[in-house]
């Protein structure tokens, strides 16, 4: 059997080199030949790190995947700065879907703590150590990213265009279609402040700053009317101001009108937002009904604040919503543990049907009361 094989030119499975006729290999071919197949490189992965370290002259911006170098920034712009040099190192490696991976479980999960293992889409994640010193970017599942601490799901719609500069910005002279709806922009946003603003700022300054952040000029610039802070109980109070401010999240501008309040945003990566800005400014009134103490039955910020995130996180259709319970404590402002209590106040004030909070998995589960028909002869 062994001599038939080789007489058909067969050796252990592998075919022998083609021949002419007389039995002689052609020219262009060599006998015993091995084929070589290419190999793909792999794809860089999808995780950026960027470091502020101190400089006698201020700070400077070291980031690991970046020629090597520093870059000298001021304290004032170091965290703007940041998130601006990450979104331009996202904006460059767009992949599909189908294409990305956890970034986290590439690297053995030393990012967060021990959990059940990775599950569900994955999405960027803005994460900040050190206490702000070092700032990461990075693609992880849902999973991971709810048990990273002090970090955020930076919106998609964030990342969707590069920011031009406040010199070179132009007006938009088309409509975007309005997508996403209203719902959508105001998560995506809420995530997006829970990891740009610092962990301490009060759920009073993160409502300001959420209207600040949708009703925003592509100059960066923002004219809040009196009208809009009487809704927000803020009146005449500068402490929410003074609170972004020291955060170098925006700086209020010298002259102010009666009927309004002007200010500049600092965090460039706002100028990347979608859809265009009418069509945030109706996001912008859609958190400002949500949030009112007519909405929420609250005057409270803190009970505002999270009647205004469930719902942004409800579904419309049912009621009903899922969230993670140390998620929506970031974008509020506190700890998961003074959660319950708000949540009972929502409660009883007919907010909420019913809420319950799963210990194992740290999921948030809840059910809106209906809406109350106005009575006869009332006027809204």
């Amino acid at each position: 059997m062994a001599a038939s094989r080789q007489g058909r030119g067969l050796h252990y499975g592998v075919p022998a080199a083609p021949t002419t006729k007389d039995g002689a290999s052609p020219n262009h071919l060599e006998d015993h030949t091995p084929m070589r197949l290419r190999t793909a490189c792999p794809a860089p992965p999808r995780a950026w790190t960027v470091e502020l370290r101190p400089h006698p002259r201020g700070l400077t911006l070291v980031c690991q995947h970046c020629p090597p170098g520093a870059t000298q920034i001021t304290a004032a712009s170091a965290r703007s700065t940041a998130l601006a040099h990450l979104a331009r190192h996202a904006r460059g490696d767009l992949r599909p879907p189908h294409l990305r991976i956890c970034q986290c479980h590439e690297r053995g999960c030393r990012w967060h703590p021990r959990h059940r293992g990775c599950n569900g889409p994955i999405s960027l994640l803005l994460a900040c150590e050190r206490g702000g010193r070092l700032w990461r970017l990075a693609d992880a599942c849902s999973a991971c990213a709810a048990a990273t601490a002090q970090a955020a799901v930076v919106p998609n719609t964030v990342l969707a265009a590069a920011p031009a500069s406040p010199a070179t910005a132009r007006r938009r002279t088309g409509r975007h279609p309005k997508e996403p709806g209203e719902r959508t922009r105001v998560c995506e946003m809420l995530s997006y402040l829970a990891a740009a603003l610092p962990d301490n700022t009060s759920a009073t300054a993160r409502l300001l700053a959420l209207q600040c952040a949708l009703r925003m000029t592509t100059t960066m610039q923002v004219r809040l009317p009196q009208g809009v802070l009487r809704s927000l109980r803020l009146g005449n109070t500068p402490d929410p101001w003074c609170e972004l401010e020291r955060a170098h999240w925006l700086r209020l501008t010298a002259a102010h009108a009666a009927a309004e309040i002007t200010a500049e945003l600092l965090d460039v990566t706002l100028l990347g937002q979608a859809p265009a800005r009418p069509d945030r400014r109706q996001a912008a009134d859609w958190a400002l009904r949500c949030s009112s103490p007519s909405a929420t039955r609250a005057t409270v910020p803190l009970p505002q604040l999270a009647g205004l995130y469930l719902a942004a996180h409800t579904d419309p259709h049912t009621s009903t919503g899922l969230a993670e319970l140390d998620q929506m404590a970031r974008a509020c402002g506190t700890q998961s543990a003074h959660l319950p209590t708000t949540l009972d106040q929502l409660a009883a004030a007919r907010l909420l049907a019913t809420w319950r909070a799963c210990p194992e998995s740290g999921d948030l589960q809840w059910t809106l009361a209906p809406a109350t028909p106005p009575r006869a002869g009332h006027r809204r």
